[in-house]
């Protein structure tokens, strides 16, 4: 840290920051796979000489594929959907009330994740089902909203 200052004279705390903000430039851009000239265009607005703009586009370009391989080993890995098994209980009856109607939907979700299967076993009536399959529904419309297309495409 003093070898720094010594040298350089500059504070270790702005080495660190400017470190730090090179680190998120590169890791955002390339998690969005942005272009050339939106790149270009983000580093422009920074204010830097026209000679450090070339030389962080083509650390961008030359390390993009890197980087996002490298985040993409460290993204947690979710498991992943591989068939549902469902049932519909019904009671009708028991011994202190005569006439009762009790719905159940039980379900077996059965899930991938790293070349292990797995089973989770999940119980609901029906109100809460429809409620989920609502909430759902309305997320995936969400989806195909012009801002939500661009946000995918963006992520790709």
């Amino acid at each position: 840290c003093a070898l720094f200052k010594g040298k350089l004279n500059i504070d270790v705390d702005t080495i660190q920051h400017g470190v730090e903000g090179l680190m998120y430039l590169l890791t955002e851009s390339s998690k969005l796979m942005i272009s050339e000239i939106d790149f270009q265009d983000s580093i422009h607005a920074l204010g830097f000489s026209e000679e450090l703009n070339k030389s962080l586009l083509q650390l961008y370009l030359d390390n993009r594929k890197e980087i996002r391989s490298i985040l993409g080993e460290l993204s947690p890995r979710l498991p992943s959907y591989h068939s549902l098994e469902w049932r519909l209980d019904v009671q009708l009856a028991s011994r202190s009330l005569r006439q009762q109607i009790k719905p159940a939907v039980t379900m077996k979700l059965h899930l991938n994740q790293n070349e292990d299967h797995t089973a989770r076993v999940l119980q609901t009536d029906p109100a809460t089902l429809l409620h989920l399959i609502q909430q759902l529904e309305q997320a995936l419309g969400e989806m195909k909203t012009n801002h939500c297309r661009r946000i995918v495409r963006n992520m790709k």
